[in-house]
C-alpha cells in the first residue's frame, strides 16, 4: 500500500511548522491509515464516488502548479527530453547515476495499481483517464519541478511543497492528504480483487467475501485481509518512520512485479498469441534489458528496507502453498476413498435405513461420486432423507458463469432413491450474496432438471418405437408408447411433488468436518506442513458454514479424519 505516500503528505506540514516533529507525523499518519481501513467496510463503489471529484481538483493543480513554475523559473528543461542528456549524466556520475535509478523508479510506480483496477472499471474508462487527466498532469508537474530545482537545488528533499506557491500552499496540502489516502484505496481494492480470486483457486485460506455493490461486479470487502493489512500497514509505518526506507521497500515490489509481468507476457506472446520469434526476441532485448536495469539498482538498497517486500511475499508464498498442496491431497484423497454406486444400491435396498422427510444437501468437494464421508453419516445415523443433494462449488477460471448456466444436474442410480448430484460453478468475479438466494435457485434448477431429463427419455423413446414402427407396422407399438409417455408424466410429477413436499418439510445442510493429519511414516517436512501450518490455518480462519453463510439451526457436521 502507498504507505510512503501518506507519511510524504502528512510531511508536507513541516514547510508551514517547526513544532511538527517526525514522531508526530508518523502518528498522524497513523490515525490516517486507521480510519482509511475502518471505512473499506462501506465498499469501493461508496468511496470511490466520494473521492473521485478530489482526484481531478488534484490533478488540475499539480498540473497548473507545474506550468507556473515551468515558465516562472526555467524553461530550458525541456532541452532534457533529448536522450543525450541521460547518456552524458552516466558518463559523468557512472555508479552514482546507476544507483539513482531507484530513486527516479519511485516517479512511475503507483501504475501498477491500475491493472489491479481493472476489476473495478472498465478498461477503456481506465485508458482515457490515463492518457487525457493523469499522464498530462505527471509530466507537467514534473516538468515544473526540475525547472523549480534549476534555480534552488539545495530543496532537492522537499521539492514538491517548496515549488507550491504561498497561497496554495494549505490547499494544496489538504489535497496531498487525500489523494494519498485515494491512492492507497485504489491498491487496497486491489489488494482484496486479488485475493478473492486466489481464493477462487483453491490457492488461498478459506476468508469471508463481502459483494459491496450489486452494480458492479469485482467489488469486494474482505474483513480479515483488511485487518491484517492494517495491522501490517501501522506497523510498517512505525518501523520505519521515513520515507527513504518505505521508498526503498516499496521500489523493490514494483521493479519486481513489472519483471514479473513482462516475464509472463512472454509466455503469452510465445503459447496464446503465436508472435513472432524475431519480436518476442526484440521485446525481451529493449524492455527486458530496462527492467532489469532498473531492478539491479533497487536491490542495491535492499538492507535500507528494500528487505520489506521479499520479506512480505516469502510469508505469503508459504501460506499460500501449504493451503493448495493440502486442499489438493485432501481432493485426491477422497477421489480414492469414494463410495462406488453398487454401494450406494445396497444402502438403498437395505430396510434398516429409515427415509425421514426433508431435503438434504450435502457439501463436497468431488464433482463425481460420492465422498467418503457420507459413509461416516450412515453408519452413525441410520436415516436418510426423502431426497438427497451431493452439492459441489467449483469456482472455474472465467470471469463470470451465468445464473441459468450454474448448475449442473445428475441423477443417481437407482432413480427412486431421489439421489441427485449438484455442481455449483462460480467465476472468481462470481460472489454468493443474499441478492441470489442459493437455496430457491438450488430447488428451481433441480425440478427443471428434472422436467428436462424426462423430456429427454420420451424423446429417445419416441425416437426409438418410431424406427421400429417402421420396420414392423406394429399399431400395439403406439399403444405401449402412449401408455409409456402418461407413466413418464406421472412419475415426473411424482418426482416435483417429492422435492416440494421435502422442501416443505426443511432443507438440512451436512457439512464434513475433516481432521487432516499426516499419514504414518511421512517425513518431517510433510507433518509440519499438514499437521501444524495447515491446521493452524483452519482452525483460526472461517469455517465452510461461515463461507456458506449457512444458517446454524439447519446445519449438521460429519467428523472424519482423513490421514494424507
Amino acid at each position: 500500500m502507498n504507505v510512503d505516500s501518506i507519511l510524504s503528505a502528512v510531511g508536507g506540514i513541516k514547510e508551514a511548522t517547526s513544532s511538527m516533529t517526525e514522531g508526530r507525523i508518523v502518528w498522524v499518519s497513523v490515525a490516517i491509515l486507521v480510519c482509511l481501513f475502518m471505512v473499506q467496510r462501506f465498499g469501493t463503489d461508496r468511496v470511490g464516488y466520494t473521492f473521485a471529484p478530489i482526484i481531478c481538483v488534484w490533478f488540475t493543480m499539480i498540473g497548473g502548479i507545474g506550468i507556473y513554475n515551468f515558465f516562472k523559473f526555467d524553461p530550458a528543461v525541456i532541452k532534457a527530453v533529448n536522450p543525450a542528456y541521460i547518456i552524458q549524466y552516466f558518463q559523468r556520475n557512472k555508479k552514482d547515476a546507476w544507483i539513482s535509478l531507484g530513486g527516479v523508479v519511485l516517479a512511475i510506480t503507483g501504475t501498477e495499481a491500475l491493472f489491479a483496477d481493472v476489476g473495478h472499471f472498465t478498461v477503456l474508462s481506465i485508458q482515457i483517464s490515463m492518457c487525457f487527466m493523469t499522464y498530462p498532469a505527471l509530466i507537467l508537474a514534473y516538468t515544473g519541478q526540475a525547472s523549480f530545482l534549476r534555480k534552488h537545488n539545495h530543496l532537492v528533499s522537499d521539492t514538491f511543497y517548496s515549488s507550491i506557491p504561498h497561497p496554495l500552499y494549505w490547499p494544496m496540502f489538504v489535497i496531498a492528504v487525500m489523494a494519498a489516502i485515494i491512492a492507497s484505496q485504489a491498491m487496497i481494492s486491489g489488494t482484496f480483487s486479488i485475493v478473492q480470486q486466489s481464493l477462487s483457486l483453491g490457492c488461498f485460506p478459506r476468508v469471508k467475501i463481502v459483494h459491496t455493490s450489486t452494480k458492479y461486479e469485482g467489488q469486494v470487502y474482505i474483513p480479515e485481509v483488511n485487518y491484517l493489512l492494517m495491522i501490517a500497514c501501522v506497523g510498517v509505518t512505525i518501523g520505519f518512520r521515513t520515507v527513504g526506507k518505505i521508498g526503498n521497500a516499496y521500489g523493490i515490489a514494483v521493479v519486481f512485479v513489472m519483471t514479473l509481468t513482462s516475464a509472463f507476457l512472454v509466455l503469452i506472446m510465445i503459447m496464446i498469441w503465436k508472435s513472432s520469434m524475431l519480436f518476442i526476441i526484440a521485446y525481451v532485448l529493449i524492455i527486458g534489458s530496462v527492467e532489469l536495469l532498473y531492478l539491479s539498482s533497487v536491490l542495491y538498497k535492499f538492507d535500507q528496507g528494500g528487505y520489506l517486500p521479499l520479506a512480505f511475499a516469502l510469508v505469503l508464498m508459504t501460506v499460500m502453498y501449504v493451503w493448495n498442496s493440502v486442499y489438493r491431497r485432501k481432493y485426491y484423497y477422497e477421489l480414492d476413498h469414494k463410495i462406488s454406486p453398487e454401494k450406494l444400491k445396497e444402502i438403498a435396498v437395505n430396510t434398516n435405513f429409515y427415509r425421514i422427510p426433508g431435503l438434504a444437501m450435502f457439501y463436497s468437494e468431488l464433482v463425481q461420486g460420492i465422498p467418503p464421508i457420507f459413509k461416516q453419516y450412515i453408519d452413525n445415523v441410520p436415516a436418510l432423507h426423502s431426497v438427497l443433494v451431493f452439492v459441489s462449488i467449483k469456482s472455474l477460471p472465467i470471469s463470470k458463469v451465468p445464473v441459468e448456466e450454474r448448475f449442473l444436474f445428475r441423477r443417481v442410480e437407482p432413480r427412486e432413491f431421489n439421489v441427485f448430484r449438484c455442481v455449483a460453478r462460480y467465476g472468481y468475479t462470481d460472489v454468493r450474496n443474499d441478492h441470489e438466494p442459493f437455496e430457491a435457485m438450488l430447488v428451481e434448477k433441480l425440478k427443471e432438471f428434472i422436467r428436462d431429463d424426462c423430456s429427454f427419455s420420451r424423446m429417445a423413446l419416441t425416437n426409438g418405437d418410431g424406427m421400429e414402427n417402421e420396420r414392423g407396422n406394429d399399431e400395439n407399438e403406439s399403444a405401449r408408447q402412449v401408455d409409456h409417455e402418461m407413466h413418464s408424466e406421472e412419475a415426473m410429477e411424482g418426482e416435483i411433488e417429492a422435492v416440494d413436499k421435502a422442501l416443505r418439510a426443511g432443507i438440512v445442510h451436512l457439512i464434513g468436518e475433516h481432521e487432516v493429519i499426516a499419514a504414518e511414516g511421512a517425513n518431517i517436512g510433510k507433518r509440519i506442513m499438514i499437521d501444524y501450518a495447515y491446521n493452524f490455518f483452519k482452525k483460526n480462519l472461517r469455517q465452510t458454514d461461515k463461507i456458506f453463510a449457512i444458517p446454524h439451526k439447519r446445519m449438521l457436521k460429519v467428523g472424519m479424519t482423513y490421514e494424507l
